[in-house]
């Protein structure tokens, strides 16, 4: 099986997994990944591609922050730590989806166990790696390896930005610009 190793805009789902208030209060990257996942929304609303947003239990662990939700459909609430299996979700990655970039929390947990489900579908992962976090550093090491060893591809979000836009002749390529640079 041969699983993409660029991303296409249009074959492309990008997924906010768990980005939630009280799972922030934890991270000591929390800033970063509520921006840059933010980032990697924005585009995605600029270029027409294809956004989740899940929640882990959000009775106790919360809501995503309101800047980040207003950019993504409604959340799928879960139980589970994968993110396959949900409803929502499963009904969202149908035959036109190639590859999904992941941005969310924790990465040793929810996003390892979903990305891999979604591996062994067949489907591309991309993990945006300043979009992710771990509570302990460790956790987060250890599952990037662990991500990339099993076939995941290892990114930034301005990687995935410009990687969606192509070319700089891209209609939305100035504004997708901007969310870079401001």
């Amino acid at each position: 099986m041969i699983l993409p190793m660029r991303l296409e805009s249009a074959t492309s789902v990008i997924c906010v997994i768990d980005v939630q208030e009280r799972l922030l209060a934890a991270m000591p990257d929390a800033e970063r990944v509520v921006a840059r996942s933010r980032r990697l929304a924005e585009a995605a609303c600029l270029l027409d591609v294809k956004r989740l947003l899940t929640e882990q239990y959000p009775r106790g662990l919360g809501p995503t922050p309101a800047g980040l939700a207003a950019l993504l459909p409604p959340p799928i609430a879960k139980q589970t730590f994968s993110c396959c299996g949900c409803e929502g979700f499963d009904a969202a990655i149908d035959a036109s989806v190639s590859a999904v970039v992941i941005a969310g929390l924790e990465t040793h947990v929810c996003v390892t166990q979903t990305a891999l489900d979604l591996l062994g579908r067949g489907i591309g992962v991309f993990v945006a790696v300043d979009a992710v976090a771990s509570r302990h550093a460790i956790d987060h090491e250890v599952a990037l390896r662990r991500l990339e060893s099993a076939g995941a591809v290892l990114t930034t979000s301005e990687a995935v930005l410009f990687e969606w836009c192509r070319t700089a002749d891209h209609p939305q390529f100035q504004s997708v610009r901007r969310l870079v640079i401001d």
